[in-house]
């Protein structure tokens, strides 16, 4: 069995901690190993490197121009990535914000993942309060959070919760202050047939 599992949501939410919270669980769960694919590991340096050139600011990842020229690149990147790994017998972890992609309902279509039919599709929007969120980023000091905070009232402007036919299929996750047994749950619902 192999699975393409999405963790998605907005900055500050704990995605790439749960991810690597659930890993193990997963895989003893599932019998299947999994990879670990995160957007801001694969493609944060280059990112960087990028907006250095374009603007001379290699944080500035929420911009009109980043958002117009790289996002795209980077998603299908990670999205392939994962197809590589799901072709060689591993599952996949994927984490990133992905809330277009969500909104669209792009990670339930196994042809523009360019998946095999029989891989299993998980899609986690997690999710906490704004105010959480943005507690998390100030306190993580991340210098690529540097515009979201600088024009805060933009950025939360584009934040999305799926709703109706977009989160049809996804399991939305709190991961404010989850315990044990919402761990637990989530690694069930990601595991189940």
């Amino acid at each position: 069995m192999s699975l393409l599992v999405f963790f998605c949501g907005h900055a500050g939410t704990g995605k790439t901690t749960l991810a690597k919270k659930l890993l193990g669980p997963l895989m003893k769960a599932s019998g299947t190993p999994f990879c670990l694919l995160d957007k801001d590991t694969l493609y944060g340096g280059y990112s960087a490197a990028a907006m250095g050139m374009l603007t001379g600011d290699p944080n500035d990842r929420d911009s009109p121009l980043f958002l117009k020229h790289l996002r795209d690149p980077e998603y299908r990147g990670l999205i392939d990535t994962a197809r590589d790994n799901l072709e060689l017998g591993v599952s996949a972890l994927v984490v990133g914000p992905l809330s277009r992609e969500v909104r669209e309902r792009r990670l339930f279509d196994h042809a523009w993942l360019g998946v095999a039919p029989d891989v299993k599709l998980r899609v986690v929007w997690v999710e906490s309060s704004e105010d959480v969120a943005r507690q998390r980023i100030v306190a993580r000091g991340d210098p690529n959070d540097a515009y979201k905070l600088a024009h805060w009232d933009d950025y939360r402007q584009r934040r999305f919760v799926p709703t109706g036919a977009s989160s049809e299929g996804l399991l939305r996750f709190d991961n404010t202050a989850p315990t044990s047994a919402d761990y637990e749950a989530l690694v069930t619902w990601i595991v189940a047939q």
